[in-house]
């Protein structure tokens, strides 16, 4: 049975307590440092670099498909905006439920469903032969997406101790910009190709961008492997009480990490105490549960009916036992989430909250536009190259009106394909993106995460107005890299913010809340980045400058740690 542990619930990073006594929280921290780093970690740090890309491939296969399947799908810009977005309102659906469930019930069994539904449901949209039948298939690829987000970083924070953690997450941040790259390579090496193949006397028409889709979904499929390999948090049985399964997992992290023996083991007996005291305590539990059996089976007797069903009791026992544990395991998550809604905790929560709304809007809106934007300045750059982004993209936009008004059917419709450079060009975005990572990484325990994130978000304020005023085609690259690179890097310190501010408990419920936002954001972003440019192009950079000049004063609130 899982019971309320209240020495985790108060174990969020400043607990209070006797020096000489330490909470659960504090053991298996000490517990998981005797631990080391080594194989166990590699295979942690292998399974989130997967699940990472799988995830970002939710998103991130939209853009390069937009020019490519432009015609063949018929998308304006709303549309295309559209189909950017259809993901984040699939993870702003379920994704709070979704942390709840995951705090209640353990990170392992979200992640196995997540990855093998998203591995279904990428092969459906790789089949799709119209834009509505791809912008469902996208929007439950973002409730899958969702289950199996939050549960990754919690999970690959609970297997490190508290003098790493934070490297580790920022460390894990950087998979984004690895993914970038590597997703940008693979969208050149099959998006270049002109692959066309026709099933069932031409009824299903699978062109590149098709095939394109069935081979990214082999990273999804990776991930649901690997997680079902991985084993559940320690953490979360701790905060279960379910003390055996934690030391069994440490042990085994101990073996895999130093490759000694367990009974080298310092913590091998860890927690049996506790087991005692439990098992002493069940005969209680059973004598309250036998009571209340007799008063039931005497009050059935008592009115002279139902003289067979103790039978069928008995038969239906382990039945009601499930559904007993069920109901306690859900009642239980309930109580854990109090403390999120009292202070500080609700402060931190809103603040941080609010804070990812604006700065995911910006993150993606740069991102997921960024290979349209190249290949719209791909083409419509004169020979010398001296053409401003602004002045492009006004000439794309006009000529999208244009055309949109003077259709006749006797007229083809020829996409703006996407040529060698705007591919490069995604390559060298996501190396710039690794480079804050790696000096974030450095600073983070010497300057403070508070600091850092002002200092980004004073950047991302510069770079962001200078997009306006991008003159040439490296201006364009060296900007939106530069832009995106900051920002991403701002999301990382959120969440390593958030992972010390939140108690385990339900720290994957706030990892969701604030996700949840901040794909809300994501959401608004991308449906407003079209409608704005169809007003001209100062209007939608003027308009994310402010954002980020919001996201720099409300930081200022932020706690110190």
């Amino acid at each position: 049975m899982s019971e309320i542990d209240l020495t985790v619930l108060d174990a969020g990073g400043k607990e209070r307590q006797d020096p000489e006594i330490l909470t659960s929280m504090q053991e298996i921290d000490l517990a998981l440092k005797e631990c080391g780093i080594g194989w166990f970690h590699v295979l942690l740090m292998t399974s989130s670099f997967v699940g990472l890309i799988a995830g970002v491939l939710v998103t991130n296969t939209t853009p390069y498909i937009l020019p490519i399947a432009e015609c063949d799908l018929n998308m304006n810009l709303i549309q295309k905006g559209l189909l950017n977005a259809m993901p984040y309102i699939g993870m702003t659906i379920v994704s709070i439920v979704a942390g709840f469930l995951t705090d209640t019930f353990g990170r392992k069994i979200f992640l196995v469903y997540g990855f093998g539904g998203l591995f279904i449901f990428t092969i459906i949209g790789g089949s799709s032969q119209s834009y509505e039948v791809l912008v469902m298939v996208k929007f439950f690829e973002g409730i899958l997406f969702a289950i199996s987000f939050s549960p990754t970083l919690t999970i690959t924070s609970e297997f490190c101790y508290k003098e790493i953690r934070d490297r580790v997450v920022l460390f894990r941040s950087s998979f984004t910009a690895f993914a970038q790259i590597l997703v940008a390579a693979m969208s050149w090496g099959i998006l270049t190709h002109d692959w066309n193949y026709s099933l069932f006397n031409g009824y299903i028409e699978l062109h590149v961008w098709n095939f394109y889709i069935y081979l990214m979904s082999l990273w999804a499929f990776f991930s649901f492997v690997l997680y079902a390999i991985l084993p559940e948090s320690p953490r979360f049985y701790l905060s279960q009480k379910k003390y055996n399964e934690a030391r069994k997992i440490l042990i085994k992290m101990y073996t895999m990490n130093t490759g000694k023996p367990a009974e080298t083991y310092k913590y091998i007996d860890l927690w049996k105490d506790k087991e005692e005291e439990m098992i002493e305590e069940e005969p209680e539990r059973k004598i309250m549960a036998s009571f209340k059996h007799q008063l039931i089976t005497g009050l059935l007797n008592y009115i002279d009916l139902w003289k067979n069903k103790e039978e069928e009791m008995i038969e239906e026992e382990p039945e009601r036992k499930i559904m007993a544990s069920f109901k306690h395991q859900l009642i239980t998550g309930l109580l854990n989430v109090k403390p999120m809604l009292r202070k500080p905790l609700l402060g931190y929560l809103l603040l941080i909250s609010g804070l990812n709304f604006l700065s995911m809007a910006l993150y993606n809106v740069i991102r997921l536009w960024f290979p349209q934007l190249s290949a719209i300045v791909e083409h419509y750059s004169n020979i010398d190259g001296e053409n401003d982004l602004c002045g492009m993209l006004d000439s794309y936009t006009h000529d999208q009106k244009i055309r949109s008004v003077n259709t006749t059917s006797s007229e083809v419709c020829v996409p703006t394909r996407s040529g060698n450079e705007t591919y490069i060009n995604s390559i060298i975005l996501g190396c710039v993106c690794i480079i804050p990572f790696a000096l974030s990484g450095i600073l983070v325990n010497k300057v403070g995460k508070k600091n850092l994130y002002i200092a980004a978000g004073l950047i991302c304020v510069c770079i962001t107005l200078a997009i306006r005023w991008a003159d040439s085609k490296v201006a364009v690259v060296a900007l939106f890299s530069v832009d995106t690179a900051i920002s991403q890097t701002m999301i990382g310190l959120f969440q390593a913010l958030t992972l010390e501010l939140f108690p385990t408990t339900i720290r994957t419920l706030a990892i969701s809340v604030i996700m949840t936002f901040g794909r809300i954001g994501t959401l608004v972003g991308n449906v407003a980045f079209p409608v704005l440019l169809n007003m001209g192009c100062v209007v939608p950079f003027y308009s994310l400058t402010g954002v980020m000049i919001c996201v720099t004063i409300m930081a200022l609130f932020l706690p110190k740690s």
